[in-house]
C-alpha cells in the first residue's frame, strides 16, 4: 500500500529540520566565544583553524585572540571584570590563581568526570585539577629537553652528537677551538623575559637531584638558596658565563629576543647550538626544514642515577566565564578534531587521546611525541608549576638580575621572597 502524499511530506520536512539540527545549534548560532592566549599573530591563526568544523555545525564563532602581554593583561581584564570566555593559560600556576582568586568557571559543573577521563589520561587531568575543580583543559604541550643544531655542519665537520652532559661539554670546547661560538641564547621576551634562562635551571634540576626534589622545590617546601638549587644554577652559569660559549655574552643573553635566538643556526651562521623546545621551528626562517636544514638531540644527562628526564610545557584552556556556547566549546576540547589543525601544521603536541599518527607532519613531530612516551621520567616546566607571583614573576626577573650580574645568592633570595605567605 502507498504511503499517503502528506506522511511523505511530513517525513521530507522532520528530514529537513533534523539536518538542520545537524549543522546549527539555534540557542548559540551567531554567539561568538573569544579565547585570549598568547600566541603570536600566525599560531593564533592555526590554533583558531581547529574549530572550523565546530563552527559550522554550531554556528558559534571562536575567536582568538593574539597576547604577547598574556600574563599581566589576563589579570587586569579579570580584575576588571571583563574576562575572555576562556584564557589558554601557559602557566599552570598562573591558573592555579585564577582559580584561587574565584575568576575562572568549574567546568565539572557541565563537563562528567567519565567524558574527561576518556580523554586524558589520571597525570594531564589532576594538572587542570585545583582543589577538586576542573579549572583548566590540556591543549598542547611542548618537549623542552632538546638542543639543536645545524645537520649538514656536523656532519662536514665529522662532529659527533653528544650522549652525557660532559660530552656535550666538550663538544662546545671542541666548537670553541675551530674558532665558533658553541652557543646562541636569548632570554628576551617583553614582560616575561627571562622564562627561557629557567628552562634551563629545570632542566638541569631534573639531571641533578631526584625527582621528590624537584617536586618540593616547584610546591615551594625546598627554597631557591638550597643547595640543590644554587648547584643546578651553577651548573647553567658555566655555559652562560663562559664568554667563549656564547654569542654576544651575557649581553647577547640578555637582549637577543627569545625567538630571534635560533637564527645563528642558519646562514650566516653564528653558533651550533641552540637548547629550546619542540616549539621553536614556528620561528626558523620560512622555508627551513627539520631534519635537513636543522635537527635536535636530547638534552643529555648529568647525573646517571637520574636516568634520562624529560621536561615538557603546555597551554591550559580554562573558562573565563560561563556560557551556552563557551560550554560547547569546552565539550568539543575533549574531541581530538579540536587539536587537528596545529598538529598537522607542527604547532603543538597534543596530549588527548585518539590522534591518529598519520597527522603528524614529519617524523620529526612524531619523535617528539615519543620522547613524550619514552622519557625515564617527565616533570612539567617548574615555573609554571609555581604560583605567578614566583613562576611568572620573580624566577623570571630574579634570573635575569643573576645573569645581568647580580650575586647569586642575593639573586636567589630575592626569588624565595616572592612566595607567597
Amino acid at each position: 500500500m502507498k504511503k499517503p502524499f502528506i506522511y511523505i511530506a511530513l517525513m521530507l520536512v522532520l528530514a529537513l529540520a533534523l539536518g538542520a539540527c545537524a549543522t546549527a545549534t539555534p540557542e548559540v548560532e551567531g554567539e561568538t566565544v573569544t579565547i585570549m592566549s598568547a600566541c603570536g599573530a600566525e599560531q593564533c591563526e592555526v590554533f583558531e583553524q581547529n574549530f572550523a568544523d565546530f563552527e559550522a555545525k554550531t554556528g558559534i564563532d571562536v575567536v582568538v585572540e593574539p597576547s604577547p602581554d598574556f600574563e599581566q593583561l589576563a589579570v587586569v581584564r579579570a580584575e576588571a571584570g571583563d574576562p575572555p570566555d576562556f584564557y589558554n593559560f601557559p602557566q599552570p600556576g598562573l591558573m592555579a590563581d585564577f582559580h584561587s582568586d574565584g575568576f575562572l568557571v568549574d567546568m565539572y559543573d557541565f563537563l562528567s568526570q567519565d567524558d574527561v577521563s576518556a580523554a586524558f589520561t589520571d597525570a594531564w587531568i589532576e594538572g587542570g585539577t585545583v582543589d577538586g575543580a576542573l579549572a583548566g583543559i590540556w591543549h598542547g604541550v611542548d618537549v623542552k629537553s632538546l638542543v639543536w643544531y645545524p645537520k649538514a655542519d656536523f656532519e662536514d665537520m665529522g662532529l659527533a652528537i653528544p650522549e652525557t652532559w660532559d660530552e656535550l661539554i666538550a663538544l662546545s670546547d671542541e666548537l670553541v677551538g675551530m674558532g665558533v661560538s658553541p652557543w646562541c641564547i636569548g632570554i628576551e621576551s617583553a614582560s616575561a623575559t627571562g622564562w627561557t634562562a629557567t628552562d634551563w635551571i629545570e632542566d638541569i634540576m631534573l639531571r641533578t637531584t631526584s625527582l621528590e626534589n624537584y617536586d618540593k622545590w616547584t610546591s615551594g617546601e625546598l627554597p631557591f638558596s638550597s643547595p640543590e638549587v644554587k648547584a643546578a644554577f651553577e651548573k647553567a652559569g658555566e655555559i652562560f658565563f663562559n664568554p667563549d660559549y656564547v654569542v654576544g655574552g651575557t649581553t647577547g643573553i640578555l637582549t637577543t629576543n627569545f625567538g630571534d635566538s635560533p637564527l645563528g643556526l642558519f646562514e650566516p651562521r653564528t653558533c651550533y647550538l641552540h637548547r629550546q623546545a619542540s616549539f621553536i621551528p614556528n620561528f626558523f626562517p620560512e622555508g627551513s626544514e627539520v631534519g635537513v636544514d636543522v635537527d635536535y638531540f636530547y638534552l643529555p644527562p648529568i647525573d646517571p642515577a637520574y636516568g634520562k628526564p624529560v621536561l615538557g610545557s603546555g597551554n591550559l584552556l580554562s573558562m573565563g566565564k560561563d556560557t551556552p556556547a563557551g560550554r560547547l566549546v569546552a565539550e568539543f576540547l575533549l574531541d581530538p578534531a579540536s587539536m587537528e589543525a596545529e598538529v598537522k601544521a607542527g604547532n603543538a603536541l597534543p596530549v588527548i587521546k585518539g590522534i591518529p599518527d598519520d597527522w603528524y607532519p614529519s617524523t620529526t613531530a612524531l619523535g617528539f611525541a615519543n620522547i613524550l612516551a619514552n622519557a625515564d621520567s617527565f616533570r612539567f616546566d617548574g615555573s609554571d608549576l609555581m604560583p605567578g607571583a614566583v613562576g611568572a614573576g620573580t624566577f623570571w626577573t630574579g634570573a635575569t638580575a643573576w645573569i645581568g650580574g647580580q650575586d647569586l645568592d642575593e639573586a636567589l633570595a630575592d626569588i624565595d621572597a616572592g612566595w607567597p605567605e
